[in-house]
């Protein structure tokens, strides 16, 4: 859901950074999504723009193109980064850009990314359910992607040294 509260103002918070004083902001905001009846929260800015989650950054997908938050008013996330790295290697288009959440109810879908959420879809946001079926998106491929590439990070590695694939906790 669109959450009550906001995204701390860049000009009262260093933003680019994660900062406890954020963490009080995000669980608020999942608070109030979860006594709503909702999974997770979505926040504005302070000029009423999508922002992110949580602990997430966000994605929407229109007509095989996708589009997310601007830099300046939202945490510049690594997982963030390696997404815009993904729609490189696989030539899917991607604009930064700043829109209302009247915009992104028209989206096709939606997808939160971070680390502990990696990526993950959205059926819904408030009372609008997305179009498009998550696996018949271009989102759905950058997850696999993103998946992929975690597994060769994270597994291949240690596999290499000697660690069984069951024993690496993600």
């Amino acid at each position: 859901m669109t959450s009550s509260f906001q995204r701390p103002n860049p000009k009262g918070f260093k933003i680019q950074a994660k900062a406890g004083g954020h963490y009080v902001n995000s669980i608020l905001a999942s608070q109030e999504a979860k006594s709503n009846g909702f999974d997770e929260a979505l926040l504005l800015d302070m000029n009423d723009k999508v922002a992110e989650g949580p602990g997430a950054n966000l994605f929407y997908e229109k007509d095989g193109k996708l589009f997310t938050p601007a830099l300046g008013n939202i945490l510049p996330g690594i997982t963030r980064a390696t997404v815009l790295e993904i729609c490189d290697e696989l030539n899917i288009e991607v604009e930064e850009k700043f829109f209302t959440v009247d915009e992104l109810k028209k989206a096709d879908t939606v997808f939160y990314c971070g680390t502990a959420a990696e990526i993950i879809g959205w059926e819904s946001l408030d009372e609008v359910k997305f179009p498009l079926n998550w696996n018949d998106s271009v989102s759905r491929r950058i997850q696999l992607a993103y998946q992929k590439l975690v597994v060769e990070r994270i597994v291949e590695p240690l596999s290499r040294k000697g660690a069984k694939h069951h024993d690496v906790v993600m």
